[in-house]
This record gives C-alpha cells, structure tokens and sequence, in this order.
C-alpha cells in the first residue's frame, strides 16, 4: 500500500529580511526575491489541512539563547507525489560552496556517505565479536529493520534497554498502545502538583516538555513525532510494529506544534532540556537550508555531554544535507533514506563532497505508530533517521560507555551498502521553481 503523502517544510528568513509566509499556492517571485529559503521538515506523511503557517514571532523561553527570526512551516499535500523542494542553493552560491566538488575520500560516497548502517556489524565491534550470526528476516511491514540487520542484534540479546532516546518533535501519544510501556517519565516530578519538584525548571514536565507552547503537555496530535517514535521503540509485543531498539525509551520533547510548525530556538532548548535530563541519543526529524548558531551550538553541547544527536538530511533532493544536519561534520550523524531495494530515495538529499558521518537507512513506505492506537507508512529522511538512532540505542545497550566519537566512528567503519552511484553535483533548478508553484 502507499501511503498519502504531506510534504512538511521549514521556512527561514534572516533577521533583516523577514518575508511573510503566504498559502503555498500563493508562493510567487516576491517569495525568492525576498530570499526566502525552503527548509524540510524530513517526512512526506498522511494529513487532511493545506495550510502555512507563520510562527517566525514566537520568543525564546531560555534567556541565554539568542532569539530566532528562522519558523517551521508546514506544507501539506494531499498526494502520494514525493515532490523535489531544493531551495538549498542559487547561482551566486555555486562557484562558492565545496560541497559541489566530488570527494575522494576512501569509503565515502558524495551520494550515500558511508552507506546503509549495518547495526549487527557494528554491535558485533562494540563487543569486540567478529560478527553475529544471520538470522531469519521478520519480513513483511518490518522491513526497515531486515535491512539494518536488526534481529541479528535482537539474538544477541541486545534491545536497547536501559537507553533514553528523546524524539523532538510534534510530541509523542505516549498512550499508543505500543509505545506506553517504553516511555521515558521524569521519576523527580510528582503528577499534577504545580510544583518544580525535581528544580529543572519546568513544571510537572512528568512526560517531557513542550517548547512550542512552554507548557508540560507533549501530547502528539500531529502524528509526526509518534510515527517515528515506533520505529525506535515500537514494543516486541506480537502486534504493530517492532522498533529498532525496541525496549529503549523515548522522551517526548514537543519542539514542533501540531501543524509541524516552530523555531530554532525551541528545538535548541529541546536538546539541551534532554541532555540535562538524561537522554543518551537524541532524534532530530527535522531541518532547515540555513545555519543556527543556536541549534549548532546546542547539537556541540550535546556531543560534549556525550549524546548522540542523529539528524535527518532532508528531502529536498539536494546534494547536501540540509541543517542541522550538515553540522555531522563534526557533530552528530546525518541521515539519508533508501528504499526496500536499498536505492537512495529520489527525494532524500545526498551526502555532499564535505565529508560528514552521513549514512543511509529505510526511509520509503515505513509502517509505524500514529495517535489513538493507529498505524500508516510514511516516506522521508524523517523515518530513516529513527532506524539509526535505533541503531545507535542498539550500541549504547550493548556498551553504555560508548562516547559520541566513538559512536560516529564505528558507524562509518561498520556502514556499507545501498546504491552508491555518483550522482550529478548540481542542483536541478526546475524542481526548486515548481515547488515555488511558478510552473515553469
């Protein structure tokens, strides 16, 4: 079956050119003249709304935080049509930017990176073993995690338990019924009391927190947050879905509102509010075409404070990642998608000549959890980039002294496989004016 698609977009605009975000069908020249930039928000998914809305005016709640002028959009579509939305580059930028310069580094594609992220071999280097066995695929709407040889690690006896992954996103329905049993609770807070009991700073975060609203409830209405919350850690429990690292824990943290729309400075106080509350890997389904200084330097703090950050690489066909993901060049890992056939996505953005930790996983018609005991497949980097980060709860089960660096390096070393073609390293300039709507 393949599923309806909506096309979830980050828009930016730079401080000092602020441009208003209209109706898709009401983009035109003005937009590009007015420079603004398309961002991703890495998942094509089911919806019923065709909207855009602005939330570039929302405030920082986090005073050592500079403020951002940079939204997320939504820009749903009601097709099953992956359509390409590369706003990443234009022709001033061309003969500037390296990343348009094949790389000859050994092993490493400007197309897929690293490769398909094998989580048996790496486990297996985590524990010093040559390599796991093979086992029988589980087959069917589980093939994600065939082709990152999860239940090769399963027979180990490696799940991800002990393992906190925070998903920043639309919010978590930490009722689904298989997800209740693997959600993270801060055990510092007493339920409904009014009262920062544990002194974090938020009140009743007992589920996480919401930066969006600046409130406690990280409820997912969306579906966004929850479908990639199941395939890290969708219960081993006979019925749905199994996720990748499937006793791991999620901790909601609500980055995005429940049209897929926020800020830079809510996800950066996203990701310190999980470092400093115990996540060990954090996932950022998400990302944007230009830098933040504050989501940088927050993805920096949480590889300083040993988490890993693993980070979509958008879908907009590009050569390179979009951000935060091209910050894995020294931080963190990138994310492409591949199909079942281990082909990159036609919409998944390549790896770039600048060398990143960029690998690739199952990202094209992914089953998984959705709000109010549902389940549908959903298509992006959005849904490859849970696969690594339940791989990447898959090496911390297995060795909980693991670091960031040495988490990125041996999933470079361990990674291999999928569609490796060297593809052209210049942006298609017709698809980025059709996703303007010109119809040129």
């Amino acid at each position: 079956m393949q599923a309806n698609f909506n096309d979830s977009n980050l828009f930016s605009q730079t401080e000092n050119n602020v441009a208003p975000i209209t109706h898709v069908n009401g983009l035109n020249d003005d937009l590009i003249g007015n420079n603004s930039n398309f961002f991703n928000h890495s998942s094509f998914e089911s919806s019923t709304t065709d909207n855009l809305i602005d939330n570039s005016v929302e405030q920082s709640l986090t005073p050592n935080l500079n403020s951002s002028d940079i939204s997320v959009t939504n820009n749903i579509q009601l097709n099953s049509q992956v359509i390409s939305q590369d706003n990443d580059f234009n022709t001033a930028s061309i003969n500037q930017d390296t990343d348009f310069y094949a790389s000859d580094s050994e092993g490493y594609s400007t197309n897929n990176g690293y490769g398909l992220v094998d989580a048996a071999e790496a486990v297996a280097k985590v524990t010093v073993e040559d390599s796991f066995d093979e086992v029988p695929d589980t087959g069917g709407k589980d093939w994600g995690a065939d082709a990152v040889n999860a239940p090769e690690v399963w027979e180990q006896g490696y799940t991800g338990e002990g393992v906190v992954v925070a998903v920043l996103d639309t919010g978590v329905d930490y009722n689904h019924d298989d997800l209740k049993n693997n959600i993270w609770t801060n055990q510092g807070e007493i339920v409904g009391n009014g009262i920062d009991d544990d002194g974090n700073g938020y009140i009743d975060d007992v589920y996480g927190w919401n930066f969006d609203g600046n409130y406690k409830n990280t409820m997912d209405v969306s579906g966004h947050g929850t479908h990639v919350s199941g395939t890290i850690a969708g219960e081993d429990n006979g019925f749905g879905v199994t996720g990748i690292a499937y006793d791991s824990q999620i901790m909601p943290v609500k980055v995005l509102d429940d049209n897929g729309s926020g800020t830079n400075t809510a996800v950066a106080e996203g990701i310190y509010y999980a470092v400093n509350n115990g996540a060990d890997v954090i996932n950022l389904s998400l990302g944007g075409s230009l830098p933040s200084s504050e989501v940088s330097e927050a993805v920096k703090y949480a590889s300083n404070q040993g988490v890993t950050v693993v980070m979509a690489a958008g879908n907009s066909g590009g050569q390179t990642p979009l951000y935060p993901a091209r910050y894995a060049n020294q931080y963190g890992i990138a994310v492409g998608a591949i199909d079942e056939n281990e082909n990159m996505a036609s919409f998944s953005n390549r790896a770039g000549a600048q060398e990143l930790t960029y690998v690739t996983a199952p990202g094209v018609d992914i089953y998984s959890t959705l709000p109010d005991n549902r389940y549908d497949s959903y298509s992006g980097t959005s849904m490859a980039t849970p696969h690594v980060a339940g791989v990447v709860a898959l090496m911390l089960s297995a060795n909980p002294d693991l670091d960031n660096n040495e988490i990125r390096q041996i999933l470079e070393e361990t990674s291999g496989g999928g569609d490796d073609e060297e593809k052209p390293l210049f942006p298609d300039f017709g698809d980025i004016f059709n996703v303007l709507n010109l119809n040129l």
